[in-house]
Order: structure tokens, then sequence, then C-alpha cells
């Protein structure tokens, strides 16, 4: 059974493994900003939203962190979620004495640094960890089996880039783009349906994974409703990425029939469209939904990252493995090269577009 749900394979996407110059590990400040400023969102779901039944009646708990990569902001997330379980067992005395022991899993695609992962794990962590391989599309554990699911700055990326933007013959074609904000509204289509097909796989799995009263917190990168997709930060900084690739073909370094091939699989979702995609799904009701402007970004709205080297790397540490993958490794230095220096020709990058991540609280309905 299981064999059957999990063998549509995937397309993976892995952060930079290792603990090198461009490595996750050593670029993720955004993604560790975005765990921060979940953790009293998330301190407050299991005090308002987990049930209590689950509580009493439970003698370990299962969390599950999808999309996890290598570490370490996994490992905060992970412990913020056992400090708000504790909080709530201690701040009420007929649950004192029965906290529970704690079972988490770290889940993502097969081809992830798990070894980093595994040998990075703090040493007196108070939970039993273990790792799942695979993707989130689709099923991943038994039924009913997790009570709490978390996944931070992962949903964005698809499952597939969607086909029609990489078919010359079709009106989607994104000739000339890796992405899709300055594009035709064919593209933009494209990559909305995209996103309903594998938003609408995500949540029937977990579904079928997380008990009744359990709960799924979503924290994602987007833009805001109504906010056309070429203001969002995130889709400027990745299409702006696509101008380094057109440059090197104009410079004869890589072809432009292999960049009009390439595009990027994310989707930047407003919250309006993830609360839509649960109501579709109905087995989930949405109990919170909280923009967090200021996620990865300081006063001025933008990434909390000082220079363009640093910018540079950031991005090279999250999509390094696509690019090695279609164009070689060759040419990394190279364009990221150029990609910094078009960072420190325009230093308005930095603040430009709104960086928006959004917190999405989900509750495992009972199916009468």
């Amino acid at each position: 059974m299981a064999a059957e749900e999990t063998k549509e394979m995937q397309e993976a996407y892995p952060m930079k493994g290792g603990n090198g110059l461009y490595s996750y590990t050593k670029n993720s400040k955004p993604q560790r900003a975005a765990t921060d400023a979940a953790k009293e969102l998330i301190k407050m779901a299991i005090e308002e939203n987990f049930d209590k039944e689950i509580l009493f009646s439970s003698k370990t708990l299962s969390i599950a962190d999808l999309g996890c990569s290598v570490g370490p902001n996994t490992f905060f997330a992970v412990q913020n979620i056992i400090e708000a379980f504790e909080s709530r067992y201690q701040k009420h005395q007929e649950l004192n004495s029965r906290i529970p022991e704690f079972q988490v899993f770290f889940s993502d695609h097969t081809s992830n640094d798990f070894n980093l992962l595994f040998t990075s794990l703090p040493q007196n962590k108070p939970y039993y960890a273990a790792g799942v391989p695979g993707s989130f599309y689709g099923r991943l554990f038994p039924k009913a089996s997790l009570h709490f699911v978390y996944t931070s700055v992962a949903i964005h990326f698809r499952s597939e880039v969607p086909k029609e933007v990489m078919n010359k013959n079709s009106p989607a074609w994104n000739k000339g783009r890796i992405y899709y904000i300055y594009s035709s509204d064919e593209v933009v289509r494209a990559y909305k349906a995209q996103f309903d097909r594998d938003m609408e796989k995500f949540l029937q799995a977990r579904a079928e994974e997380i008990v009744y009263g359990g709960l799924l917190v979503i924290v994602v990168g987007g833009i805001s409703h109504g906010t056309h997709h070429s203001q969002g930060h995130g889709g400027m900084i990745l299409d702006l990425l696509g101008t380094c690739l057109m440059d090197l073909a104009k410079k004869g370094i890589v072809s432009e029939d292999k960049v009009d091939s390439f595009n990027i699989p994310i989707y930047h979702m407003t919250p309006q469209e993830v609360e839509a995609a649960a109501e579709r799904n109905g087995c989930f009701s949405v109990e919170r939904i909280e923009d967090i402007h200021h996620v990865g970004s300081d006063e001025n709205n933008s990434l909390s990252i000082t220079n363009a080297q640093e910018f540079a790397s950031y991005i090279r540490s999250g999509m390094e493995g696509q690019i090695k993958k279609h164009f070689g490794e060759e040419i990394l230095d190279v364009l990221f090269d150029t990609y910094k220096k078009k960072i420190e020709d325009n230093p308005s990058i930095f603040k430009s577009g709104k960086a928006l991540a959004f917190f999405i609280l989900l509750k495992r309905k009972a199916i009468n």
C-alpha cells in the first residue's frame, strides 16, 4: 500500500549540504528568522488549539518537520515545539505529571544531507530522533501517527516545473526567463495550477497522517493578497538570477536554448491561496493566519543580510543543486560572481519588493 502511494517520484531540490562556504548551514539567516518569528505563535497554537484529550491519552507525542534540510534551523524549530508542549503540560495541574516522551521525525528528500543532519543533532536533545526520506507531496508516515506537523520555508517549492512552461509549442512557453513574475499570464497560470495540484497532494497526505485534533503549522514566504507577483521580494531576487544566466548566454558560456529550458520550481503564494486549498481539502479547519512582515528583514523590510557576497551565497545555497544539474558545475562560480556584481551595482535589491512570510495553523478535523 505504502509503495503504491509513493511510487510517483517527485523532483528533488535539496539545499546545499556539507559545512562549506556556500552550504545551507552557513547561509540560512532568513530561514532562521522565520523560525524565530514563529516561536510564540507555535506556543499559542499548542496552548489554545491542541486537543486536551490527546495530551491526557498520549504516552508519546510524534512531531514531524517536513523539509527539514540539514540544520541547524530545524533543531531550533523542534526545540520551540517541544518547549511549547512542556509549557502546556506544566501550566495545567491535571497534566503536570503526564509529560510524555517525544518522537521527532526529520523529513526531506532522499538526496538531503542526512549524514550532516544527524551528526549535528544536539547532544542533550529531549526527544528521540529519526529520519524519514521522501517528498512531502506524498505519504511519508502511517495513518493517524502524527500529532504535530511543522514545515517552514519549504512548500513554496513545487514538486516539478509546470510542463507547459518548457514546451515550445505551448502559449505558456517561458522563453528567455527562468521564473514567472514578468512572464505572460499563461505562464503565471501554469505555475498557479501546479501549486494547486501540489497543495491538494500535500494536504491529502497530511490528512491521512495526522490524528484527529492534531495540528499542522505552515510557515512560508509569499506575497500578500492583491500584490502583483512582480512586487514580491522573493520573485525579484530569483528573476535577477535569470538575467545573469542570460548574460552568460550572450557571452557564449551557456547556450540560450539551455537557459530557455531551465525554470525555477518555486511559486510564491498568498495566505488566501493556502486557505482556499485547505477548504477544498475539507479535512482541516483554518485556526489562524498571521502575516509576519518582518521575517528575515530589518525595520526597512529588507533581508537580514548585510552585503552582496552574503546575499549571493544565500541564494547559491538554495539554488546550486538545480543549476549544477542543468548547466553543469563549471558555471557556478562565474554565475554567482555575476550575481554578486549585479547586487553591488544595484544595492537597492536589499530593500526592493515586499519581504513577507506568513504563519498558517490548520487543525485536523474529525470526520463524522
